[in-house]
């Protein structure tokens, strides 16, 4: 029997810690087991289907005994795009599992999983916290070996043993590979303390002035004006706020967050108390994907290297009453954690399903309390606006699209990265600073983005007021099946919907055979007919932002490369449509009958 009082001790049995709580149960026991769900549902005042119903929602938890080495692979389309057939058939042949199961002798077991924020450098995989790219199958058979031999994951990927709370740690593992910077992101760091003593010799509105003249909008998407955000969660009756840095970073093609993370983390953490003063937060969350916790530790010595300062705990920078901490919550894989919502319904230890508004979260956010959600690259912003001046960060960009912002490249170019580019520069200027090989086609700003045409779009202006990017800049040249990415796009789509709405829960499978129909040659001018329609409504009706952007893939496709469906289409030949196989069809009714019939011949 499995006895987890301490773990439950420990967080206070506090049900809201649930994630944190089912984290250190599975590192102890290998998975959640049945045998701790009557007691951490008794003392945290939930039954046991609560718990099983939040474990499953996420990926990384496990209901059953995992392997001792539980690998997940990265499958992206820029990591099919660079070797990952190849890598995935060394893991199966080395390890001797198959994907979705383990080996006989649970040594090893294989998964594949969206996403891990390394598309600058794939094939990438984890196994534990240890993040390991630019795989081949020679660098797999060397990795196997080494297992098989006793020696584990960590050892193996940081094999000169660097303190995991060091930044030597994380580049051991992962290359930050920052291609341009400046003037507003990776610079080097001022005197924080000096910096916090000039933010509290002013009241909290000339904070939240200040960074509403810079014109500083949210980068994680949206664009939603950060200082009007700050205004309405400070704006009402409620004393208890909450400040919460989106450290989600899901999106396929996005890997700033985790660079920034990396780099400037004091930045960070010092746009997050800026956040606080505004407001008059008294608490600050870091939601940190679980595909990067290779950074936990490092990230939690900053936080303890602060608290020594004086710029986090008690009377921050000796101002009374001026109380803000920071603690870190490590996610278990779901996109739809990336919305404010259903992040902070994770947070609440929580399904990450997202919530309806209004209530909006600087109302009604964390806990029921104002909160505001900000992005890592916002964060770090603010730093610089609050060093150097709103007026500074103006003089940046365009009208609407104030400062600069950064771009995670990857796919057909020489050299994949973090750019700092200006707002306003064009697409084809973009292309040429990361050296695309004859680009034909990018998707700007991940699945939920547009796919724009090269030949078409060169001349568009990075910027919200025209063609806006959330960080993903995934760069395709004409040897691209454009078709097939579409429909790798709407999968990950259908898998990582939560379900919780009929548009998007149904809704993309049925695009998904639509386009996956189109493919195949069975599709005729109805069927696009259709996906325009539906895509549409999916857009419309779905409950969340996944919902509200998941067609793109098609719809931006179908607009900027008509061609490639119009060449796809077959014609209709009376009523029925060409995916229709009747002989299919009467195969099928054939065997119900003889079913039927034997049934009856039983009774």
């Amino acid at each position: 029997m499995h006895t987890i009082t301490d773990i439950l001790e420990r967080h206070h049995d506090d049900r809201t810690r649930l994630l944190d709580i089912l984290w250190d149960v599975q590192h102890r026991c290998g998975h959640i087991p049945d045998a701790v769900l009557p007691e951490m549902a008794q003392r945290l005042g939930l039954t046991e289907l609560d718990i099983r119903e939040t474990y499953s929602f996420y990926h990384f938890f496990h209901g059953k005994p995992a392997a001792k080495y539980q690998i997940y692979l990265s499958d992206t389309v820029i990591a099919r795009m660079d070797g990952y057939q190849e890598v995935h058939d060394a893991l199966v042949r080395e390890t001797g599992s198959a994907f979705g199961a383990q080996d006989a002798s649970h040594t090893f077991g294989l998964e594949t999983t969206s996403c891990i924020g390394l598309s600058d450098q794939e094939p990438a995989m984890l196994i534990g916290k240890e993040a390991f790219t630019r795989l081949t199958p020679e660098k797999i058979k060397a990795i196997i070996t080494r297992l098989k031999n006793g020696e584990s994951s960590a050892t193996i990927a940081n094999p000169d043993g660097l303190a995991s709370t060091t930044l030597a740690y994380v580049h051991a593992m992962v290359e930050s590979g920052i291609r341009t910077s400046g003037p507003v992101y990776f610079q080097s760091e001022p005197d924080y303390r000096e910096l916090l003593s000039r933010l509290l010799s002013g009241p909290p509105e000339i904070v939240t002035k200040t960074v509403t003249e810079s014109g500083l909008r949210g980068r994680g998407g949206a664009g939603f004006s950060t200082g009007l955000k700050w205004r309405l969660c400070a704006d009402n009756e409620e004393k208890i706020r909450y400040v919460i840095c989106n450290a989600d970073e899901g999106e396929p093609g996005t890997f700033k967050d985790r660079v920034l993370l990396t780099e400037s983390p004091q930045a960070v953490l010092f746009g997050m108390v800026t956040a606080a003063y505004a407001i008059g937060a008294q608490q600050g969350v870091i939601y940190l994907r679980s595909e990067y916790l290779y950074l936990k530790d490092y990230l939690d010595q900053q936080l303890a290297d602060w608290r020594e300062q004086g710029l986090l705990g008690k009377s921050i920078g000796g101002k009374p009453g001026f109380d803000f901490d920071i603690r870190i919550q490590i996610g278990a894989g779901a996109y739809i954690c990336g919305d404010e919502t259903a992040l902070i319904e994770s947070l609440e230890g929580k399904r990450g399903t997202p919530r309806v508004k209004p209530p909006f979260p600087v109302n009604m956010g964390f806990l029921g309390k104002p909160t505001s959600v900000n992005n890592v690259e916002t964060f770090a912003a603010v730093a610089r606006i609050i060093e150097h001046g709103a007026s500074w960060f103006k003089t940046m960009g365009t009208a609407e699209s104030t400062g600069t912002r950064l771009l995670s490249i990857s796919g057909d170019c020489e050299a994949p990265g973090i750019y700092e580019i200006p707002w306003g520069i064009t697409l084809a200027e973009v292309l040429a600073n990361a050296g695309a090989r004859d680009p034909w086609a990018v998707q700007v700003s991940g699945p939920s983005g547009d796919c724009v045409s090269v030949e078409k779009d060169g001349n568009r202006a990075i910027a919200l007021e025209d063609l806006t990017c959330n960080g993903s800049f995934m760069i395709f040249n004409r040897s691209r099946d454009l078709l097939d990415i579409v429909s790798q796009f709407m999968q990950f789509f259908v898998n990582e919907s939560c379900g919780i709405c009929v548009p998007c829960r149904s809704g993309n499978v049925d695009l998904l055979k639509k386009i996956d129909r189109v493919i195949d040659g069975k599709a005729c001018q109805k069927d696009l007919d259709d996906v325009v329609v539906w895509g549409k409504l999916v857009r419309k009706t779905s409950r969340c932002g996944l919902g509200g952007t998941s067609p793109k893939p098609i719809l931006t496709t179908l607009q900027n490369f008509p061609e490639l469906y119009q060449s796809k289409l077959v014609r209709q030949a009376g009523p029925l449509l060409p995916s229709f196989d009747l002989e299919e069809s009467r195969r099928g009714y054939r065997e119900a009958i003889a079913l039927l019939n034997d049934r009856r011949t039983v009774s």
